[in-house]
Order: C-alpha cells, then sequence, then structure tokens
C-alpha cells in the first residue's frame, strides 16, 4: 500500500511538474514575443507617413496587452482551467473589477477620447491648467510630458481630459501684444509713429494682420502703449525678447523716456492758535533749575 501512495504521488507530482514547467515556458515565451510584436508593431507603423504619431504608440502598446491577456488564458489552460470557466468567472467579476481599477479604466477611456477627438498631438506644447508641457507620447494609461526647463512629467489621460487644454502648437500663428509706457512729458504721436515705424521693418513680423500701436490707457506715471502684432509660431519668443530690448534702444535714441513708477506727494502743515499763558513767571534762578531738572543729570548747572 505504501509502495502504490508512493508512486501515485511521484505520478502526481510529475505530472504538475510538467505542467508547471509548460506553464513557465508559455509565460516567458508569451512575455516575449508581446514585446517583440510591440517593437515591431511600432516599426511598421512608422514606415507608414499617413498614421499620425499619436497613433502609433497606442496602437502598439494595444498588440501588447492583447497578446499578454492571450499568453495568462494559456497559462490557466496548462494547469487544467477550461477557457469557458475563465470567460465565466471574468464576468460575473466584471463588475468587481471596474469598481476595483475604476480610476484606471477612466484613464483607457481618456486616453481613447484624447485620440479620438484629438486636442492635442505629439510635439504639442500644450498648458491643462497648470499642467504644463511638450507631448511626447500619449499612451495607453498616461500622457508623457517634458516641462519648458527640460523635466520629465507622467500624467494620467483623466487627469487631461477633465480639465481645459491651452493648445500653443495647434494654430500657425500667433498674436504679440508688447506693454510699455512713455512719460507723460514725451510726444505721444511721436512715439507711436517709432515703434510703428520699426516693428514693420522687423521680417518676423506678418503683413496681415497689420501691425498696430495703440494707447491703452493713462497710468499714474505714465502713457500705456501697447505693440501688436502677428507672427509665426517659431518666430514668436525671439520676436518678443528681440522687441523687449529694441523698443528701449529705439525710444533712448529718440530721447523719449520709459519712466518708472512714482507719486508726487504733497504736504500740508495745519498751524494751531496756541491758548495764553496764565501761569505765574518764575524766577530766573529757579528757571535755570527747572531747565537743569530736564535736561538731566549729565547737564549739570554751573554757578
Amino acid at each position: 500500500m505504501a509502495r502504490e501512495h508512493l508512486s501515485k504521488m511521484i505520478e502526481h507530482l510529475a505530472d504538475y511538474g510538467l505542467e508547471m514547467v509548460g506553464a513557465i515556458a508559455i509565460l516567458l515565451i508569451g512575455w516575449w514575443f508581446s514585446g517583440r510584436a510591440h517593437d515591431l508593431v511600432l516599426r511598421a507603423l512608422n514606415r507608414v507617413p499617413r498614421i499620425d504619431d499619436t497613433l502609433k504608440p497606442f496602437l502598439s502598446s494595444l498588440v501588447r496587452y492583447f497578446i499578454i491577456i492571450i499568453t495568462l488564458v494559456a497559462v490557466l489552460a496548462e494547469f487544467g482551467v477550461q477557457t469557458t470557466s475563465i470567460i465565466a468567472v471574468l464576468g460575473a467579476a466584471g463588475l468587481a473589477i471596474g469598481l476595483a481599477l475604476q480610476g484606471t479604466l477612466q484613464n483607457i477611456a481618456a486616453g481613447i477620447m484624447l485620440l479620438l477627438l484629438r486636442p492635442f498631438r505629439v510635439g504639442d506644447y500644450i498648458d491643462a491648467e497648470g499642467i504644463a508641457g511638450t507631448v511626447n507620447e500619449i499612451g495607453l494609461f498616461t500622457t508623457d510630458m517634458t516641462t519648458y526647463d527640460g523635466i520629465y512629467r507622467s500624467v494620467p489621460n483623466s487627469e487631461l481630459w477633465n480639465r481645459n487644454i491651452l493648445n500653443y502648437s495647434r494654430n500657425p500663428t500667433r498674436r504679440l501684444d508688447l506693454p510699455v509706457g512713455i512719460s507723460y512729458e514725451d510726444d505721444v504721436e511721436q512715439a507711436m509713429a517709432l515703434l510703428l515705424e520699426h516693428l514693420v521693418q522687423d521680417e518676423r513680423v506678418l503683413p496681415d494682420p497689420e501691425p498696430q500701436v495703440l494707447v491703452t490707457g493713462l497710468g499714474d506715471s505714465s502713457v500705456d502703449l501697447t505693440l501688436r502684432c502677428w507672427a509665426n509660431r517659431p518666430d514668436f519668443w525671439s520676436l518678443r525678447f528681440d522687441l523687449n530690448r529694441n523698443v528701449k534702444l529705439w525710444l533712448d535714441a529718440a530721447g523719449i523716456s520709459i519712466p518708472f513708477p512714482q507719486r508726487d506727494v504733497h504736504l500740508y502743515q495745519v498751524s494751531s492758535t496756541p491758548k495764553a499763558d496764565t501761569s505765574e513767571k518764575v524766577p530766573s534762578s529757579d528757571a535755570r533749575k527747572v531747565t537743569s531738572a530736564i535736561s538731566g543729570p549729565d547737564h549739570e548747572e554751573s554757578e
């Protein structure tokens, strides 16, 4: 009897060991193949110029996760679990899984909506209510970005989908408004004509719409002017920085000053009528003593 039980145990262990080895082999091969398929699909999509760069990483990741799911099902089948039973269990546990992975499913749904509606693409600079940066990749769960100072940032897709998005790279042109103040003592018409003349001469300033120099306010210490022009998006920041420097040089050469904030303060002294002094006069000697007492011990009265 003991030998029979031992032999049966050895047979079960042998069978279980073979199933374990087969499951591990399927898992390793499936995991390797999923990564390989991801790379192959991504390379194939890169050869097709008509496919948007935003869709390429998403589709390749979708293929990878699909192969991983098939691999897991095959591993369970190797242990004798029926595929129909797996589907039934997943269907019954779908509600619980959905509640447990609510945030993850939201990210997947948000990622799909971002890819369908495309409020931004790979390479665009966006600002989603404080979440700003250049988009590097829109994945199944997160969007990878690089901030303006070169810092990597990974943002869940649901965070971007639920916010207002400003896309600074969508339109080919941008309007530039540059405020500058001049003194009240300077000639406004001369300053406006001078700035407009130099503004038109810059090749980066687009002729349509026409550049303008406007009086936008009368401040406490200056007449507020605004230089308004349109430029191509790649030229926007270089033009803005150059205008900040050149406006100062142009106005200095013309003798027009840029005043710093200042305020005139007028002081008025209110004089009060003194009351008549009805106190008795003290003798001179007593007066000297009072003065000495008020002056303090450091100032002795000399005889």
